[in-house]
């Protein structure tokens, strides 16, 4: 446990952990990669080492850096090298919830060209290319409105939690 995290309860960090955790992996996420984000997350300086996270989640550095490769990829974390070793340490951004949902826009841009493509196959009159087009409406409104959501949402957050 990290110095600044010494007046904490342990047992207290460790079940909001796993509530967390259990909230993310019923939205879908690996159950592992949810784990570790959550420590991470709860951690005062947002970093933490493999051995670090093995020790406060009791599993494996194989686990973690199962975890940590899962959460690079969709930009949730990063990995730092520590000065002078060839030790990494891994990192939540505060923006990763940004990260993680731009990331998703480029996922919903080649759903959409694929759903295009299903509607021309399937033909748009058919009631499979109905709900196919139907499908691709929603992916194309969500694609537009998400930039907008996430320009509001840097607003907010730069009023809400500006430093003085």
């Amino acid at each position: 446990m990290e110095p600044s995290e010494a007046g904490r309860d342990p047992e207290a960090v460790s079940k909001f952990v796993e509530a967390f955790a259990a909230q993310l992996v019923e939205a879908g996420m690996q159950r592992m990669a949810a784990r570790v984000f959550a420590a991470l997350l709860a951690s005062d300086s947002g970093t933490m080492s493999s051995a670090e996270l093995g020790e406060q989640l009791q599993v494996s550095p194989a686990a973690i850096s199962g975890a940590v490769r899962y959460l690079a990829q969709v930009h949730m974390v990063s990995r730092e090298r520590e000065p002078g070793s060839r030790r990494e340490r891994y990192r939540v951004h505060s923006d990763q919830w940004y990260e993680a949902l731009t990331n998703r826009d480029a996922i919903l841009r080649r759903w959409g060209m694929t759903l295009r493509e299903g509607v021309d196959s399937l033909g748009a009159a058919t009631p499979g290319g109905r709900r196919v087009a139907e499908t691709l409406a929603f992916f194309e409104y969500l694609e537009g409105e998400l930039g907008l959501l996430m320009e509001r949402w840097r607003e907010h957050r730069d009023r809400t939690f500006r430093t003085p």
